[in-house]
């Protein structure tokens, strides 16, 4: 008797694709030595005939999954970061589809990307196979689960099977083109296998339903895997079909998060919170005519709380405000030379 994995797999892997990155880029004739220091580098060279100096080169590329019937695609944010790229979707080797970024959230790590069957290559198609989204709310620790993706980017339709081993977790990540940092809170820690390329294709339950979207591995760990939680993605969809973009509310100020090594050497009262700070020598921490600057915010104010929610660095700033709705009142403790102050304001959308 088969497992009914197998079944699981025929239904799921037509809708998991590949994510291809690519720009561009001087074309490389060939290679030289440059020797400096003491060691010797290899430096590309480039073509200088003025003939085909630039070509289309692939720089990145991870996976994702087709979520609807009119080709709507989720996908990790920092799989797509790059707003200067080109990306492809290849459904498999003879069907490829030019894919549209709708929008990037860095702070959920999720991008939501479209595709249209009649721009492709290859065999024609009318409806796309797609992935029903589960109800991420609603896990349990112990689950079955099955990360799919396109493992170190050339391993298509891997599948690797495990339980949910944790959920809420907080991490630290680093991704996307330039590697940036990022905190991720409230993820799906599993021990199904995540790859390179894995990131961006989906963590599906028994019942053949995306209950995660795979983000992130611990490197020099085995079998600790971690999945944004669908929900955060389902909140994305449904602004970008509602407005074409994610509807972010907007504060207007530059801040930095305390932590318990910055509160010390800079020897402040409290632990946590967000102290308002401008990050360069000219620039305002409070935007003129900003909700922040109308509620009467200032530089070296320290937000303590937003709507009766701890700021801290597990409980972002940016992650409270994204379940603020735009244009009703918010409220915040606010820490000013010693004195704790309540400021309201009402938060406007972000450009």
């Amino acid at each position: 008797m088969k497992s009914p994995i197998v079944k699981i797999a025929k239904k799921i892997c037509p809708a998991v694709i590949s994510v291809i990155v690519s720009k561009d880029l001087p074309k490389v004739e060939d290679f030289y030595s440059f020797p400096y220091g003491g060691k010797e580098y290899i430096m590309p060279m480039m073509q200088k005939d003025g003939k085909g100096m630039i070509e289309k080169t692939q720089i990145g590329g991870g996976s994702g999954f087709i979520i609807s019937s009119d080709g709507y695609v989720l996908t990790s944010n920092h799989v797509v970061a790059d707003i200067t790229a080109d990306y492809t979707v290849i459904l498999d080797p003879e069907r490829k589809y030019p894919a549209k970024v709708l929008s990037r959230n860095p702070i959920n790590d999720v991008a939501v990307l479209k595709i249209d069957p009649l721009t492709g290559s290859g065999q024609a198609v009318k409806k796309f196979p797609y992935i029903a989204l589960a109800n991420s709310d609603t896990i349990d620790i112990g689950e079955d689960v099955i990360a799919v993706g396109n493992a170190l980017g050339e391993f298509t339709d891997t599948m690797s099977v495990g339980i949910v081993s944790g959920l809420s977790r907080y991490i630290t990540a680093f991704g996307g083109a330039d590697n940036q940092m990022q905190n991720l809170r409230g993820l799906i820690q599993t021990d199904a296998a995540i790859n390179p390329g894995n990131s961006g294709g989906p963590l599906v339950n028994m019942k053949s339903q995306v209950i995660g979207i795979n983000t992130a591995m611990i490197m020099g760990a085995q079998n600790i895997g971690f999945a944004i939680p669908i929900n955060y993605a389902k909140q994305d969809l449904e602004q970008v079909k509602k407005f074409g973009k994610i509807v972010v509310p907007f504060l207007g100020i530059k801040y930095v998060i305390i932590s318990k090594e910055m509160a010390k050497a800079n020897k402040l009262s409290v632990e946590d919170g967000a102290l308002v700070v401008r990050e360069a020598l000219g620039e305002h921490p409070v935007i003129k005519g900003s909700a922040a600057d109308k509620a009467g915010i200032k530089e070296f104010d320290i937000l303590l709380e937003c709507n009766g929610e701890k700021i801290t660095t597990q409980n972002s700033l940016a992650s409270i405000l994204q379940k603020c709705k735009i244009g009703q009142e918010t409220t915040f403790k606010v820490l000013r030379e010693g004195q704790e102050l309540m400021l309201k304001a009402a938060l406007s959308e972000k450009e």
